[in-house]
């Protein structure tokens, strides 16, 4: 089912990934993935306008008709031939046209077409849908080296800012105390911290935030929220090729349970007795490239390239929108989110979730590290320069012991320095930058930025 379009079109970072592609010379036909219902139609369309005299929109699931226009073949001629015909009202002007195939994972072979989309070169053309199962492989395999990807996910916190009507000059300002570990004036702090707690409860997805500026108001946010999640099942059942559908949803309702434990690595034991990883690794997979779920590595030792060091036995998985996380919970956890505002009962999950979203979302791969037989535990590492940067998550603000072992032992050569996100203010001690939570959305622009070495501890 097609999200409902909202009725006002919210800013997105995406705006300027579809500008800077339609910048380029000889630009490629251009295929955007990403979770159901996170925007993507609504952005392209936002895009469209103004931007070409003609847009000629072909959604798949709407109108299952247009899977016909390759019965002539694949060739460009062919295709704008048999579409005109279904529908008269389409205009092709070469040079001023965008074709967007929407909803591509009901007809893959409509991939096809781009390498000759491409060779042509009279008219831009955008493919969008949720690349689910298999079509994922299908559709990126066709046309190899006529097709450009780029990725889509629901709203970041900055993003809901933006919505909010705060400025590039505003984000600007809290950036400047963080790489300067200057403390915000407390009264600032907690205005956004109060926002981040709205966050928290919405999550990004854009009819969700939409419904919520309209209104001011939660009302209708669970709901919504619900039935995207019981879209995502019924995905789960409709796409799950060659993959049992039950263990996927299994996986998928173990979620927030696990995440809810103390010890967060993913343990199939908890969906299934007795279960083993290549009877569920491709539901996790699945899950994955759906864009539903992120997936945070175990490091077997915290050492550069870290992507050398992932073990891709040990892993955990936090949702890919915390607003859909915090909608799977019990109704006394969800109170506590949206009612009550105290996340800290949930033994710090929501918060390591919306961290691990906020840094994919920036672009990250996401990776931890525990050692055996021990209680030393880190939840995400980034790179800046020959610097490992370990990021401590706290859902209050208290010490961060495997934090200070990290930089501490010399058994770690390339950690020098280390972020506590915490539920408090900026501050920066013995080689430990603090920020607040709501502040995360920055962290890999920060840890590049930020030069520990010249502060003194």
């Amino acid at each position: 089912m097609k999200s409902k379009k909202p009725e006002i079109y919210i800013a997105r970072k995406f705006d300027k990934t579809l500008l800077a592609w339609k910048s380029r010379d000889n630009r490629l036909p251009l295929i955007v993935e990403g979770a159901r219902q996170v925007g993507k139609s609504e952005c392209i369309e936002h895009f469209a306008e103004g931007r070409y005299s003609s847009f000629v929109e072909i959604n798949f699931v709407e109108r299952p008709e247009f899977k016909g226009v390759v019965r002539d073949g694949y060739s460009t001629e062919n295709i704008i031939r048999n579409i005109s015909q279904i529908d008269t009202r389409f205009r092709f002007d070469p040079g001023t046209t965008l074709v967007f195939f929407d909803e591509i994972q009901e007809f893959p072979d409509i991939a096809t077409s781009l390498k000759f989309f491409a060779q042509d070169g009279r008219f831009d053309v955008i493919c969008s849908g949720s690349l689910l199962g298999l079509n994922v492989q299908r559709i990126r395999s066709l046309s190899v080296g006529y097709q450009d990807h780029e990725k889509m996910f629901s709203l970041d916190f900055e993003e809901f800012l933006k919505a909010k009507g705060y400025t590039d000059s505003h984000i600007e300002d809290v950036y400047e105390h963080l790489v300067e570990a200057r403390p915000l004036n407390e009264a600032v702090a907690n205005a956004y911290a109060r926002l981040f707690l709205d966050y928290c409860a919405l999550g990004g997805m854009p009819e969700v935030v939409a419904n919520y500026i309209a209104r001011g108001t939660f009302e209708q946010t669970t709901s919504i929220q619900k039935r995207i999640v019981s879209d995502y099942r019924i995905d789960i059942q409709k796409y799950s090729e060659g993959l049992d559908p039950v263990r996927i949803l299994s996986v998928f309702d173990s979620i927030a349970p696990q995440l809810a434990k103390e010890n967060k690595k993913f343990q199939l034991s908890r969906v299934e007795r007795g279960a083993r990883k290549k009877d569920y690794w491709g539901c996790v997979e699945w899950l994955l490239q759906a864009g539903v779920v992120n997936l945070c590595n175990r490091l077997d030792f915290p050492e550069l390239p870290l992507a050398a060091h992932a073990e891709s036995d040990f892993y955990k998985i936090y949702m890919g929108d915390t607003g859909l996380l915090v909608s799977m919970l019990d109704r006394d956890s969800q109170e506590d989110v949206r009612i009550r505002r105290n996340l800290g009962t949930w033994k710090g999950g929501l918060f390591e979730n919306i961290v691990g979203e906020a840094l994919v979302k920036a672009g990250e791969r996401l990776f931890y590290y525990k050692r055996d037989n021990s209680p030393l535990e880190m939840d995400f590492f980034l790179r800046a320069g020959d610097d490992i940067v370990p990021i401590e998550v706290k859902a209050e603000n208290s010490r961060g012991k495997s934090l200070r072992t990290l930089i501490d032992s010399e058994h770690y050569p390339e950690v020098r320095w280390g972020v506590k996100v915490v539920n408090g203010n900026v501050g920066f001690e013995r080689d430990v930058l603090t920020i607040p939570q709501w502040c995360a959305f920055l962290l890999p622009r920060l840890v590049r930025d930020f030069d520990a070495r010249r502060r003194v501890s």
